[in-house]
C-alpha cells in the first residue's frame, strides 16, 4: 500500500519576487566605505514610494521619513557601507599594494578578482599569489598585508597610471549574489546591505498594509560605519531621535573553528538574535521580547559585554541618551565574499521590526522609573 504523501504547510514569506529583485541588485552594487553614493541612491529611489520625505546628509547617510512632522520620532537603522581596499603603492613592475577600509580579511585575498574604481571606470584586477609549485619545500607564507598585491595585467607604474588608477582609488570584490539550496541569500555585503534591505521592506509593508503611526519614522541607511560608527553618529545628532532600533548581522557560530563559549551559540535559520549590552535599553528590549513571543516569531539572545560593536552604540549615546535596540540577522562567514544569511532569518527580522513599530505608543517612556 502506498503511503500518502502529507502536504507540508508553507509559510507566508514576507520578501516579494519584487523585492528579492531589488535586494539582488543592491547586493551587486559596490557600496566601499566613504564611496556609497550609488548603493544610497538606489536605495532612495526603492523606498521613495513608501515614505513621506528623504534626506541626505552631507558624507551620504540616506533617510527616509514618515510623518515628517511629528515632535516624538523613531529611528529603524542599518548601515550601507562594505568593506574594501585602497591602492597604497604601486611598484615600478606595475604590481599594486593595498590597505584595508573597513576590516578587509586579509586571509581570503590571494586569486579573488576585483574591480578598481577609478574616474574613468572600473578597472579589472586580480589579487596574485605565487603557484604551489614554487613554494614547494620552503615553509609556508601565510597572506598579509605586507605580502598580497594586485595584478591588472601592466608591466610598470607609467602604465597603471595611464589606466586612471592612483593612491586613494578604492578596491571592491567582484563576486555577486545568489540563492544557495533555495534557503540562503549569499553575497559580498550582506554585512550589512541586507539591513538596509529589510529597513526598507517594514517601510513597504507599512504602506502596503496602511499602517498609521503615532510617531515619526525614520528609515536611516548610514555610511561608515566599518570604520568606526562614523555615520550613524553624524545621523544621530541631526534627528534627534526619542528612540532607535538597530539591525546589523552577527555571527553564526555553527561552523568550524569558532568556539560558542566565547562567541555564543548562534544559528542561521533559528531567528533574529536580540543583544544584551550596556548599550541596549533594558525596557525597549524587554518591549521587543514581548512582541516577538505574540507574533510567534524565534528569536535567539546574544550577550555583547561593553559594547555591540554596531550602530546600536553610535545612537544609545547620542543626544544625552536614546533608548536603543539591536536587532541581528545570523550570517555566517562575515567579511568574506561568501556571506549567507538564511531566507526565514530575513523574513522574520522585517516582522519583527515590523510589529515592534506598532506596539511603540505615543511619547512612550522607556524609563524604568522617572521621579
Amino acid at each position: 500500500m502506498a503511503k500518502k504523501k502529507i502536504k507540508e504547510e508553507s509559510t507566508p514569506t514576507v520578501v516579494t519576487e519584487e523585492s528579492l529583485a531589488f535586494f539582488e541588485k543592491y547586493i551587486n552594487n559596490p557600496s566601499p566605505t566613504g564611496f556609497e553614493w550609488e548603493g544610497q541612491r538606489m536605495w532612495l529611489d526603492y523606498l521613495k514610494p513608501y515614505v513621506d520625505d528623504t534626506y541626505i546628509d552631507n558624507y551620504g547617510t540616506a533617510v527616509g521619513i514618515i510623518n515628517p512632522k511629528a515632535t516624538y520620532k523613531v529611528v529603524i537603522e542599518a548601515h550601507a557601507d562594505e568593506i574594501s581596499w585602497f591602492v597604497n603603492y604601486i611598484s615600478k613592475d606595475g604590481l599594486i599594494y593595498v590597505i584595508r577600509n573597513g576590516g578587509s580579511d586579509h586571509q581570503i585575498a590571494p586569486s579573488k578578482r576585483v574591480n578598481i574604481h577609478t574616474d574613468k571606470g572600473i578597472v579589472k584586477a586580480v589579487f596574485g599569489w605565487p603557484a604551489i609549485h614554487t613554494r614547494a619545500g620552503e615553509k609556508e607564507e601565510a597572506p598579509t598585508l605586507k605580502n598580497i598585491f594586485l595584478d591588472c595585467g601592466c608591466t610598470s607604474k607609467e602604465e597603471v597610471e595611464e589606466l586612471g588608477i592612483h593612491v586613494g582609488c578604492v578596491v571592491t570584490y567582484e563576486d555577486e549574489f545568489m540563492v544557495l539550496n533555495n534557503r540562503y541569500y549569499v553575497g559580498r555585503a550582506l554585512d550589512n546591505r541586507a539591513g538596509g534591505f529589510m529597513i526598507a521592506e517594514v517601510a513597504r509593508l507599512l504602506k502596503e498594509n496602511k499602517q498609521k503611526l503615532p510617531f515619526g519614522l525614520y528609515i536611516v541607511n548610514s555610511v561608515q560605519e566599518e570604520i568606526g560608527l562614523r555615520g550613524a553618529e553624524m545621523i544621530a545628532q541631526y534627528i534627534k531621535p526619542n528612540v532607535a532600533i538597530v539591525t546589523d548581522v552577527t555571527h553564526d557560530t555553527n561552523t568550524p573553528m569558532i568556539n560558542k563559549i566565547t562567541q555564543g551559540d548562534l544559528a542561521c535559520g533559528k531567528g533574529p538574535v536580540v543583544s544584551y549590552a550596556p548599550a541596549v535599553q533594558i525596557n525597549l528590549n524587554r518591549q521587543l521580547i514581548e512582541v516577538a513571543n505574540k507574533n510567534n516569531i524565534p528569536i535567539q539572545r546574544q550577550a555583547s559585554s561593553r559594547y555591540t560593536g554596531t550602530d546600536t552604540d553610535a545612537f544609545a549615546y547620542s543626544n544625552g541618551g536614546v533608548p536603543s535596540a539591536l536587532i541581528s540577522l545570523p550570517l555566517r562567514y562575515m567579511h568574506t565574499t561568501v556571506e549567507m544569511v538564511h531566507k526565514d532569518d530575513v523574513d522574520n527580522v522585517i516582522k519583527l521590526i515590523y510589529e515592534v513599530l506598532l506596539s511603540i505608543e505615543k511619547d512612550q517612556d522607556f524609563r524604568t522609573f522617572s521621579k
